[in-house]
């Protein structure tokens, strides 16, 4: 490890051997500040060191809007990932007497761009950090936030917050949205009160939890929503107020990626179709045939409604290797129960997603199949959201 005391006033950089990333314990060097760099120690390991009168959080920069810049202060379509998680740091007010906070650019990218392999090496990171941490923020692009939201909900187990936040505006615009949501989300993964209520995401004075929020507009600040399940707290005067004790979201299960034998380096292929007038059944073919798709997802019309010829088609394309169809819905709330699946004698593969909407249904599909479950037990998992 190599350890920079005098990269910058009031931080202390550090490389871990055989990565790229530079880890920033944050000393902060305005007024009002905390101690400078010289008050802990340098020879202990991440999260060590530091006064453990305060929590130690971790924040994990990934790029999004929130890292972004405009031509313009008016600009606010059409930008560039342009800031590291370091200058998003510098934007917010001291935290001196909120938490001990480190931070690590663990990558940089416009969110649209997120993937397996960046999903999975995200995850890493945490549950590499998890023992040293009293709780994580994540900045990441609002596109796919709900989507790593909801994977990191299913596959890291622990009382621990982690909460993700971004914005809606990039940096240079008026009115940004971006360094009070980061510091929101900071004082949010510090608090004790935000202790076993799972991953949370925080935008907009809203907590929302990751299980169930989704994003509803493509423009407006107030996007992550989950109309049917609600809020779980919001951040008003720099207070948390939260509405009901901590617990977490019936249905969640816990997937562990470290029991995988092999090691993870994408996640068994799932596509989702997209449900409209007129579709044509031939996708399906091609899905199965020449994509080699594991499962699908179909974004239905209604709580599971589909044409009788596609679900038909589905049938009979799938009736000797089985693959899993899962029944969403293209509308943001409400549900698909079982009694919505199709009435087709042998199509025991059709399974509703319940309250998921189509881009968690293959997020835990893909899990579902990456652990090697039949379609019995995926319906068994299913059910926990009132699918099945």
């Amino acid at each position: 490890m190599f350890i920079d005391t005098a990269a910058a006033e009031g931080r202390v950089t550090m490389t871990v051997e055989g990565t790229d990333n530079q880890i920033y314990k944050i000393k902060y060097t305005r007024s009002h500040s905390v101690s400078s760099a010289s008050a802990f120690s340098i020879t202990g390991g991440e999260g060590e060191g530091l006064s453990h009168a305060l929590p130690n959080i971790k924040v994990l920069g990934t790029g999004g809007t929130i890292a972004s810049k405009g031509a313009s202060s008016h600009q606010t379509a059409g930008y560039e990932v342009d800031l590291t998680i370091e200058d998003l740091i510098q934007l917010i007010p001291d935290l001196s007497t909120t938490c001990n906070l480190q931070y690590e650019q663990v990558m940089n990218l416009d969110l649209k761009e997120m993937g397996d392999e960046e999903v999975l090496s995200l995850y890493h990171k945490i549950v590499e950090d998890l023992p040293h941490y009293d709780g994580f923020v994540i900045t990441h692009g609002t596109d796919t936030m709900e989507e790593t939201a909801f994977f990191l909900q299913m596959t890291i187990n622990t009382y621990k917050p982690i909460v993700l936040c971004g914005s809606m505006r990039p940096s240079t615009a008026i009115s940004s949205d971006g360094p009070m949501n980061l510091y929101q989300a900071i004082a949010i993964a510090a608090s004790q009160q935000s202790r076993n209520r799972g991953v949370l995401v925080a935008l907009n004075d809203r907590i929302g939890s990751g299980f169930y929020i989704t994003k509803s507009n493509a423009n407006s600040l107030d996007t992550f929503k989950s109309n049917g399940q609600g809020y779980v707290g919001n951040f008003v005067n720099n207070e948390i107020h939260y509405y009901w004790p901590a617990s977490k979201p019936l249905g969640v299960m816990y997937f562990n990626l470290e029991s995988v034998q092999a090691p993870i380096q994408t996640l068994p292929k799932v596509c989702i179709i997209y449900a409209h007038q007129g579709f044509d059944n031939e996708l399906i073919d091609v899905l199965v045939t020449q994509f080699n798709a594991k499962g699908m997802v179909l974004a239905t019309m209604g709580a599971g409604s589909m044409n009788q010829t596609t679900n038909e088609r589905l049938y009979h394309v799938t009736k000797n290797n089985k693959i899993p169809i899962i029944y969403s819905k293209r509308s943001m709330d409400g549900m698909v129960p079982t009694g919505s699946l199709p009435k087709i004698q042998g199509f025991d593969n059709a399974i509703a997603s319940g309250y998921l909407n189509p881009q968690k249904s293959r997020i835990l599909l893909q899990l579902c199949l990456l652990n090697g479950y039949s379609v019995s037990e995926i319906k068994g998992i299913f059910q926990g959201v009132y699918g099945g």
